[in-house]
């Protein structure tokens, strides 16, 4: 049985693979540009000069970009029997969003979302075998 662990955050996708005792680790590097929100100019003046940043235009792009980067994912753990996601942040939530709305074949491997803060290879390596081996 093809077991798969996935921790996700916005800048990188770790795939650990288990099958039997041969285990993969795998990353995933996403293109989802780093924004800054806010802030000015420093200045005081009134009518001065300002940032503007341009919110819808920013979130729709992350939004393309995000589902990019997902079709990368999923597509590498498409074959896998079990699916689990771990993450720090709300990655892991788009993700299984994604694959419940759009990869119906697939949302039926998903076993779970595991929120967790981020770890090392090993650290990451370590927490899926554990987690399947319970399982």
């Amino acid at each position: 049985m093809k077991k798969v662990g996935i921790w996700i955050d916005k800048k990188n996708a770790h795939l650990i693979t288990l099958l039997g005792e041969k285990e993969t680790f795998e990353t995933i590097v996403s293109d989802v540009d780093d924004f800054r929100i806010g802030g000015g100019s420093g200045t005081r003046v009134k009518g001065g000069p300002q940032d503007v940043v341009q919110d819808s235009k920013y979130l729709e792009r992350e939004k393309h970009q995000l589902k990019a980067y997902f079709t990368k994912v999923i597509n590498k753990v498409k074959d896998a029997d079990v699916i689990t996601i771990f993450g720090p942040a709300e990655a892991g939530l788009k993700l299984q969003k994604e694959i419940q709305e759009n990869h119906k074949t697939i949302a039926t491997k998903l076993r779970a979302l595991e929120k967790t803060d981020s770890m090392t290879e090993n650290q990451t390596r370590a927490l899926v075998r554990d987690y399947f081996k319970e399982s």
